[in-house]
């Protein structure tokens, strides 16, 4: 899949993992990326994170190879945010993992493409209480 806003050393980082969940991965960053112009990719965590002003969201790492996520998070230190329960949320996609963490786990492909615009909404959602 080209996309000409993946992050090259990104590409180069899961080209190396082999990571077996690759067309998962490489779907949900065209989502997350599709979000808003203002989103960049970048390696952080050693597999693809995305940013604004600050990092907010991760993929899968190399040893995370049972199921595709998404982990959402408020940046790479604590800042004391509160994102639970302000995040719409309709499709139930959200397990909190704390007060400025969630995850999104898919079962497959299809599951990612069924719930792109869901994925989408969220994200939007998570970037404007940052």
């Amino acid at each position: 899949m080209s996309n000409t806003r993946f992050d090259p050393a990104t590409t180069a980082l899961l080209d190396a993992h082999k990571h077996p969940l690759r067309k998962e991965l490489d779907a949900l960053r065209k989502i997350i990326l599709s979000v808003d112009p203002s989103i960049e990719e970048g390696v952080k965590w050693n597999t693809a994170s995305f940013r604004t002003s600050d990092w907010f969201a991760t993929l899968n790492g190399p040893k995370q190879v049972k199921q595709a996520m998404i982990i959402l998070h408020a940046g790479a230190k604590a800042k004391g945010i509160v994102l639970k329960d302000r995040i719409p949320d309709p499709e139930g996609l959200l397990k909190w993992m704390g007060n400025d963490r969630a995850q999104i786990v898919f079962k497959d492909g299809e599951e990612i493409r069924a719930q792109e615009k869901a994925v989408g909404s969220i994200i939007k959602a998570w970037l404007k209480q940052l």
